[in-house]
């Protein structure tokens, strides 16, 4: 299939201030149109912020942009909730969105665990979610009865996959020792990465810190002396950084190497020179640099509109709300919570990441796995792991 080329570059500023900044709408709004709202839920002020904030920007930069064609039989807005990432708060964010009769769907929730917790709320009220972001493989299983949800990004048991191959025929390495961060995302990447591990014939060692553990030192120092070639930390940027300061006081010498949940210019910016030489799997597509025009409007755009370039699933973002887009369009006045789930089950929509046609249980057809590593302090794209898997 098709696809465009996506930067992910530079280090984005604060997270409060993106989260409290207004939308401008470019163009009148007519007062006779019916005024539609995306809703969007995920973490715009926590720890892990930045990945939700991503995510945000991109919503509200297809949303300013449908509205300014002036082409639109009716009237965008956008509506934030924010659950800081947190199953806890997922409910209650959902109920925000949930309660506001003009939110036709939702882009979101960010994270695996939050989607989890909300899901079913959002089935009950008959509103569609898609998510930009969230992974875990459990999400889409018919079990759940989750009839509203749907992904534009492959879910962990591929990307735990991807990434198990890669650690045994890229790296080489004998021994993984295999973190995770007890979140719903961080158990069940691990759990992917560690069976395939096995079945590739590669030696796995590992443990669980609960995320927002201060001190690392400890775990760095039996990841150290597990004499493991390898590292995989499933978890997110804000404790992948102060892990990788504790592992650069060791003397561990292998690879270490994350998911899509630290694949952000955060990490940098809060582990330092302890983050040089680190790499991520991520189900997004990014790179230093591209020629299509398409992607460098977008760029432009999208920093233009936020002062900030777009990091990690940013483009997936502006993607899944122009998808939404194409379903509203194709509704015209005539929009309904129950058509825009029908219609998302037929779409096929050409993203600047993908082309966007669901499966039946809400999975996206295409599952590419790309590498991305640390290099000179940004994050630089290796390829895809088959690719890269084939030399």
């Amino acid at each position: 299939m098709r696809r465009r080329i996506i930067i992910l570059a530079g280090v984005p500023v604060m997270a409060g201030a993106l989260a409290l900044s207004p939308l401008a709408h470019a163009g009148a709004v007519a007062a006779d149109k019916p005024t539609y709202t995306i809703g969007f839920q995920g973490p715009l002020t926590g720890p892990n912020a930045q990945l939700g904030i991503n995510i945000d920007w991109g919503v509200k930069l297809a949303v300013q942009q449908a509205n300014a064609k002036g082409d639109l039989p009716f009237t965008l807005k956008v509506k934030e909730a924010d659950d800081q990432g947190d199953p806890a708060k997922g409910p209650t964010a959902a109920q925000q969105l949930i309660g506001d009769d003009s939110v036709v769907g939702v882009v979101g929730p960010t994270f695996s665990g939050a989607t989890k917790a909300a899901q079913p709320l959002f089935t009950q009220a008959n509103l569609a979610s898609v998510s930009a972001s969230a992974t875990a493989s459990s999400l889409t299983d018919p079990a759940n009865g989750f009839k509203t949800f749907f992904r534009i990004v492959p879910p962990d048991s591929v990307q735990g996959t991807a990434a198990a191959d890669y650690l045994s025929k890229v790296v080489g390495a004998k021994t993984v020792y295999v973190l995770d961060d007890k979140s719903d995302y961080g158990v069940g990447l691990a759990g992917n990465l560690k069976s395939r591990l096995t079945a590739d014939g590669t030696q796995v060692v590992g443990d669980s810190v609960a995320a927002g553990t201060n001190d690392y030192s400890a775990v760095a120092t039996k990841i150290a002396e597990s004499g493991a070639q390898a590292l995989y930390y499933a978890g997110y940027y804000a404790d992948a950084a102060p892990l990788a300061k504790a592992l650069k006081n060791t003397s561990f010498t292998g690879q270490a190497m994350s998911g899509d949940g630290t694949n952000d210019p955060k990490f940098i910016q809060l582990g330092g020179p302890a983050s040089e030489g680190w790499q991520m799997t991520c189900p997004c597509l990014s790179a230093a640099a591209s020629a299509d025009p398409a992607a460098k409007r977008f760029v432009d755009d999208y920093t233009a509109l936020a002062h900030q370039p777009p990091g990690t699933y940013s483009p997936e973002g502006f993607d899944v709300t122009n998808t939404y887009i194409q379903v509203l369009k194709s509704l015209g006045t005539d929009v309904t919570r129950a058509k825009v789930v029908d219609g998302l089950r037929t779409v096929d929509h050409q993203g600047l990441t993908k082309e966007i046609r669901f499966q039946p249980d809400g999975e996206v057809t295409e599952k590419a796995i790309f590498v991305y590593a640390v290099k000179d302090g940004r994050i630089t794209e290796l390829g895809t792991v088959d690719k890269l898997i084939a030399g």
